[in-house]
């Protein structure tokens, strides 16, 4: 049987985005009321990717867990464009909830409270999970945390056993940083492709460059595809660059999601036989399709599911 899968494990999140249009932090006014658009949305690193690949038309699977309180809601939200979940629910936690407040750049940052997501672990595995897999995607939140690192170990070591590729993301430099670069790298040797934005990159190599940093990851792993927002993207293959893009002009709504999108494009690409370059290319349009809307996920058009109106994301 040939296998087209595409596995995400990584984590789901209620979104909860406060766009303020002030220069970042120093746009919120302390000690009282600041006006903002604030609006609820599906979201989660790995839940993005996956969700992206699954609208560029990937076989896309998704290994997370959810809390007792927004389950089902997330459950829909992944099927409606296409994801086939693979959630467990915690009876005891909630699911992690991020609050994300947007400068008028489209920059944001982040409150984060993990909550079920902390604690996704090797009961939430079966290796049936890989059954018609081709490429598994490892989001690098899922290291972070005790339970969540064996996972990934259990995870990494049945798929290159059974020869399916891998890729991970670093996820972000903060925790990365605490859980240390180096370290991070060992734990997640078996990926032939590392796809870290260029703060990662330089983080993960003591390098001041994306081009030594690509080049010096790929050493490590086979292939690095280093993201570079409005720059575009750079790809390595074992020491040496071997493509670059430029990026898309666009008008940034949102950053939220944009890393995530570009890896669901350069993935699906690459399934697809896309060289270096292609790929690079699919994913710096998904990036810069995701910057134009608020939340990390793909704009479902109500046309796509038989109406003429936006299709309205709710929690019921």
């Amino acid at each position: 049987m040939t296998r087209t899968g595409l596995l995400v494990i990584g984590d789901v999140v209620t979104d909860v985005v406060a766009l303020h249009g002030g220069p970042a932090l120093a746009g919120l006014a302390l000690g009282t009321d600041t006006d903002a658009d604030i609006v609820l949305r599906p979201g989660g690193s790995g839940a993005n990717t996956a969700s992206w690949a699954a609208h560029l038309g990937a076989d896309a699977r998704f290994l997370t867990r959810v809390g007792f309180d927004t389950g089902e809601w997330h459950a829909a939200e992944l099927r409606r464009v296409g994801v086939r979940p693979h959630l467990r629910v915690d009876s005891d936690r909630p699911t992690a909830v991020v609050i994300a407040m947007v400068d008028a750049s489209g920059e944001r940052s982040m409150l984060t409270n993990r909550g079920a997501g902390g604690h996704i672990g090797i009961d939430d595995w079966d290796e049936s999970l890989l059954d018609g897999v081709r490429h598994l995607h490892l989001s690098g939140y899922t290291l972070f945390a005790e339970p969540g690192l064996q996972l990934s170990r259990l995870a990494l070591s049945q798929a290159a056993q059974r020869g399916v590729t891998i890729s991970v993301d670093p996820a972000s430099t903060g925790p990365l940083r605490s859980f240390g670069p180096e370290r991070f790298i060992q734990e997640t040797l078996a990926a032939q492709l590392i796809i870290p934005n260029l703060d990662e990159a330089l983080l993960l190599t003591g390098e001041s460059s994306a081009e030594r940093a690509a080049e010096r990851l790929s050493l490590r792993y086979g292939a690095a595809a280093v993201k570079l927002g409005s720059q575009g993207a750079l790809m390595a293959k074992n020491g040496k660059l071997t493509a670059r893009v430029p990026g898309i002009a666009t008008e940034v709504v949102d950053s939220t999601g944009a890393g995530d999108a570009f890896a669901a494009g350069l993935l699906t690409a690459m399934l697809r036989g896309a060289d270096d370059e292609t790929a690079l290319d699919a994913g710096r349009r998904a990036g810069a399709e995701a910057v134009t809307a608020v939340g990390g996920r793909p704009r479902i058009l109500a046309s796509d599911l038989g109406t003429n109106q936006l299709y309205p994301l709710n929690t019921n």
